[in-house]
């Protein structure tokens, strides 16, 4: 009864999430609304199959899929592996090959919450650049952003900037429902600044197709666009949550910067 009742909270708080009724998610799930009642009331259980099925009209991350099973007594039905295991051996080298591909302009991979992965080389020497230095241990992307002890002083057009990718940390808070990207969120609220960036509201004025990144360091320049990847129909927990990001040079100043600063091919 415990188990079923655990299951039944997280499915009407997920629902409710969602902004959906009940009647709405059970047409969904392919079952009935008095069916959906009784489980999250916690009169009645659900098979394996049925959480899968509600699971996926919720349209949940694989994680939380994995948790709703859980609760229930059910085994997780998505794996979770390391980059480096062996079963991920082909999508290692897939990332690999996305990274190499992208020199000399900057290439990361990186985790739902912004946890730096993998760099290619170009994205080394832009943070050589910026900072002095490639920072040492672990390092979270968006903390980076925002910190005045990291890029934030690099960053010419910083505040609208980090509201764009604010507000891209509150969609990923509300769509994944985890306590990890929640308290990401609030690291990233409590940099000097950022929350009141937080209720600000979009210019008006008419705005270029895609927010430039404006570097600016030792009277150099750079203006750089980005574009996100994901893996397509991901069956592992970990391949669902990283992304692929790969910056690209908005002006020809900054492609020939990025450029000159690559070695030379052996002759």
């Amino acid at each position: 009864m415990a188990a079923e009742n655990e299951l039944g909270r997280r499915l009407k708080w997920w629902r409710e999430r969602r902004g959906l009724s009940q009647l709405e998610l059970a047409g969904a799930a392919n079952t009935s609304q008095r069916h959906l009642s009784f489980i999250e009331s916690g009169r009645t259980g659900a098979s394996r199959e049925m959480i899968l099925r509600l699971a996926a009209a919720l349209d949940l991350p694989l994680r939380q899929q994995n948790a709703l099973l859980l609760s229930a007594g059910f085994a997780p039905a998505w794996r979770e592996s390391g980059l480096d295991a062996p079963a991920l051996a082909q999508i290692s080298s897939a990332l690999d090959f996305m990274l190499a591909q992208q020199e000399p302009y900057p290439a990361l991979v990186v985790d739902r919450r912004w946890n730096l992965l993998r760099a290619n080389k170009g994205a080394v020497r832009l943070t050589e650049f910026l900072l002095g230095a490639v920072p040492q241990g672990p390092i979270n992307m968006a903390e980076a952003l925002v910190s005045p002890e990291a890029l934030r002083p690099t960053i010419v057009n910083w505040e609208e900037v980090t509201l764009y990718f604010l507000r891209g940390v509150q969609a990923d808070a509300l769509a994944d429902g985890t306590v990890e990207t929640r308290d990401l969120l609030r690291r990233l609220q409590a940099f000097p600044g950022v929350e009141a960036l937080s209720r600000s509201l979009p210019a008006s004025d008419p705005q270029p197709p895609v927010l430039i990144m404006h570097f600016q360091k030792s009277g150099a320049n750079l203006r750089l666009f980005t574009t996100l990847a994901t893996l397509g129909t991901p069956q592992d927990v970990t391949l669902q949550e990283i992304r692929i990001e790969c910056f690209f040079p908005a002006d020809e100043a900054s492609a020939r910067l990025m450029r000159d600063w690559a070695p030379l091919p052996p002759t």
